[in-house]
């Protein structure tokens, strides 16, 4: 089963563990698929350099970029003697995020995979503004890779909004659990259905002396367990395998994940930009921030990808 044929996986040369190379490898290892080691690189005083001609920053541009193949090809060698099928691409562009996308736009990858940094304090990751950028633009899903690793028969957290009416939160759940239980059949593991509904909005209570904040929460919950038990009857999942939550999502799935020791949670991200984005942020990286394992970020049907020429 090739669930990934074509997958981008970026590289970043200012560390020693190519975090998302690894974790291709191991997908490679279970499907047949081809792999493209990417790097976007840029050097501003390259640019700076007006004594020289266009043709002369043409070709030291050209030499940098040569310099990162030739790091790329003796990182990738030892896979490629294998049989595993690798190619390389080095572009010059001083926005990475654009650069991986028009990628993804141009060649048709099925999947980004990209490492993430560590927060040695804090423990968790550390998001770069191009990894926000990716997971808001990129039309396929993106793999964000942390260090915990894919046991066998480990468990694979679907992040799913069961309560809403919405047909894009809807259409949204489907694709995350056809994911995951895609990656489950593939990685031997168990697929786990999360989902947060929010608590008593505590000024109704106040102001409407009538109101029943019991009563409304339990009507809140039974209509979100009875929503993810018909998901999960309609994707063959046991009721063992659901798990509805009262909170914010951004603490109910983290809390999750951990618990179940999840080696990776799957989740949709609407994908907004400009000014919506900047104000009302996105549920998916307010949760993404929390997690210590991987995350696949899945974009709704119809997704149309800012970047992209129309």
């Amino acid at each position: 089963m090739t669930l990934y044929p074509k997958v981008l996986v970026v590289l970043d040369p200012s560390v020693a563990e190519q975090k998302a190379l690894n974790r291709a490898v191991e997908l490679a290892k279970l499907q047949d698929c081809q792999l493209t080691a990417f790097l976007s690189i840029y050097d501003f005083s390259y640019e700076m350099t007006t004594m020289l001609s266009g043709e002369e920053r043409e070709s030291m541009r050209q030499a940098v970029i040569n310099d990162r193949e030739l790091w790329i090809s003796e990182l990738v060698a030892v896979y490629q003697e294998q049989g595993l099928k690798i190619d390389i691409q080095v572009v010059w562009h001083n926005r990475p995020f654009e650069a991986i996308v028009q990628a993804v736009l141009e060649k048709e990858y099925d999947l980004v995979i990209k490492g993430t940094h560590d927060h040695d304090v804090l423990k968790s990751m550390i998001f770069t503004p191009t990894d926000w950028h990716i997971l808001r633009k990129c039309p396929c899903p993106v793999l964000l890779v942390k260090d915990h690793d894919w046991p066998e028969h480990g468990n694979i957290v679907a992040a799913v909004n069961a309560g809403s009416e919405q047909s894009h939160h809807s259409s949204l759940n489907q694709r995350i659990i056809q994911q995951s239980k895609q990656l489950a059949a593939l990685l031997n593991g168990k697929v786990q259905l999360v989902n947060a509904f929010p608590g008593t909005p505590v000024n109704i209570a106040i102001e409407i002396p009538e109101f029943n904040p019991q009563e409304y929460n339990q009507t809140m919950k039974n209509h979100h367990l009875d929503s993810v038990q018909k998901l999960a009857r309609e994707f063959e999942l046991d009721s063992s395998q659901t798990h509805v939550l009262e909170g914010m999502p951004e603490d109910v799935i983290p809390k999750m994940a951990q618990q179940l020791d999840a080696e990776m949670v799957v989740i949709g991200t609407i994908g907004r930009t400009g000014l919506s984005a900047a104000i009302i942020g996105n549920t998916a990286e307010h949760v993404i921030d929390r997690l210590d394992c991987d995350v696949l970020a899945v974009k709704p049907a119809g997704f149309v990808c800012p970047l992209a020429k129309h």
